[in-house]
């Protein structure tokens, strides 16, 4: 595919703005700020990856997943505002899921410690665990607000912060997995995921693009159970205070 081809698939832009402008759904403006942002955002990585590709420094690698971790947590954070230090929160949780993945996968030798395994894998993990954050946060802030009552109910018949907030917490914990366990259920029935379209369109092995689609499948899934309790754990206790007593907090749209 060259810029000429590329250019043509700007059709697809083109419906949902006259579909738009057709039924007054107000959508034009930002449709046409996320397909630019998006042309410029992915051609900026591009030339940056096939530099860091080329030099294969690890300095650049870290400096790629540093990046990725801090804009993932600017853009959490924005749905645990009400949680206090929620954004080294997220930090560690981020740190969290790489290391042991990224552990895993390089110490058990499945992939090789190179830029082009490390930084696209960190990206679906990262991503992924962005997206887990805020699914939690969301869930978990209105959980904690829908049951105040019952939360001091239990703390002034004596109950410690942990037994006061357990039901709310695992709840937000599962009610954020789901999405990821149940895509996974009918991965190849309903929908082919994008990592293994790619390389069969690229003329990769149908059944070798299978291996990597399972092995990012099963990476996702640890990411999303991990990062849940992750966040969940860390997060809990700063909504109590010294006298083990509920803090008030307000959800963020």
């Amino acid at each position: 595919m060259n810029y000429l081809t590329l250019s043509l698939a700007l059709i697809f832009v083109l419906i949902p703005l006259i579909l738009s402008k057709t039924l007054k759904l107000g959508i034009e403006k930002d449709t046409m700020i996320a397909a630019i942002r998006s042309i410029i955002q992915l051609l900026a990585v591009g030339y940056v990856l096939h530099f860091v590709f080329e030099t294969e420094n690890i300095l650049y690698i870290g400096l790629m997943i540093a990046l990725m971790i801090g804009a993932a947590t600017q853009n959490a954070r924005q749905k645990g505002l009400s949680i206090r230090g929620i954004t080294w929160k997220l930090v560690v949780t981020f740190l969290l899921i790489e290391v042991l993945t990224q552990g895993i996968l390089i110490g058990m030798d499945i992939t090789p410690a190179t830029a082009q395994y490390m930084i696209p894998i960190s990206g679906m993990i990262i991503g992924n665990s962005m997206v887990l954050s805020i699914l939690f946060l969301n869930r978990f802030i209105s959980e904690v607000k829908d049951h105040e009552d019952e939360t001091e109910l239990i703390l002034s018949l004596g109950g410690t912060p942990k037994q006061a907030i357990h039901n709310q917490l695992i709840t937000s914990i599962k009610a954020s997995t789901i999405p990821t366990i149940e895509s996974q259920k009918t991965i190849g029935l309903v929908q082919l995921p994008g990592m293994m379209s790619g390389q069969i369109i690229a003329g990769a092995d149908p059944i070798q693009a299978v291996q990597f689609q399972l092995l990012i499948l099963f990476l996702l899934l640890t990411t999303a159970v991990v990062t849940s309790i992750m966040l969940g754990f860390l997060s809990y206790p700063t909504l109590f205070n010294q006298r083990m007593q509920l803090l008030k907090i307000t959800e963020k749209k």
